[in-house]
């Protein structure tokens, strides 16, 4: 199984930060790279951005800082570019987009953020309480963790096996 999340809207806010020359910032949001991390022993996690302009400030982020993979894929072209890899049943996808409820209608598992399109929401599998930006993405990999894997246990801290994105030393 892949677990296929959109970035922006979904990672992140939506929002872009535009100067004369361009875009300039993303607001990605706090808690889901370290959930993400939680996930990664169970299923491949993989990332895909329509934003072509934008694309170096999101490769910053999720390649080079959270070390996931990632690739520029127009939002509709996303049902092809995901059957040339993976078989629809087998992805678990997450969007906000308003061409995302065509990827939802084909994938085994779909998951809209609070905020995403009212449509894609409509026919998503889950939507997270929680809106794109401000820890949806945490909140649908508890979800999945619970629903296909194993629920994570918040009365205990994860395995020392995992690589936790948090973790740090002295």
């Amino acid at each position: 199984m892949v677990f296929i999340l959109d970035v922006d809207g979904v990672l992140t806010d939506g929002k872009f930060f535009c100067t004369e020359e361009g875009k300039a910032m993303k607001a990605f949001g706090p808690d889901d790279n370290d959930a993400i991390s939680l996930l990664r022993p169970y299923i491949e996690v993989h990332f895909v951005t329509g934003d072509r302009k934008g694309f170096n400030i999101t490769k910053k982020r999720v390649v080079d800082d959270m070390q996931g993979k990632l690739d520029l894929v127009s939002t509709i072209k996303r049902v092809d570019w995901i059957k040339e890899t993976w078989p629809l049943d087998r992805v678990i996808y997450m969007g906000d987009g308003i061409f995302d409820h065509y990827v939802f209608n084909q994938v085994a598992y779909s998951i809209a953020p609070a905020n995403a399109d009212e449509y894609a929401r409509s026919v998503a599998s889950f939507v997270t309480k929680r809106s794109g930006g401000d820890r949806a993405v945490a909140e649908a990999v508890l979800h999945v963790l619970e629903k296909f894997f194993e629920a994570y246990n918040r009365c205990q801290l994860p395995q020392t096996t995992v690589k936790l994105s948090g973790e740090w030393t002295v």
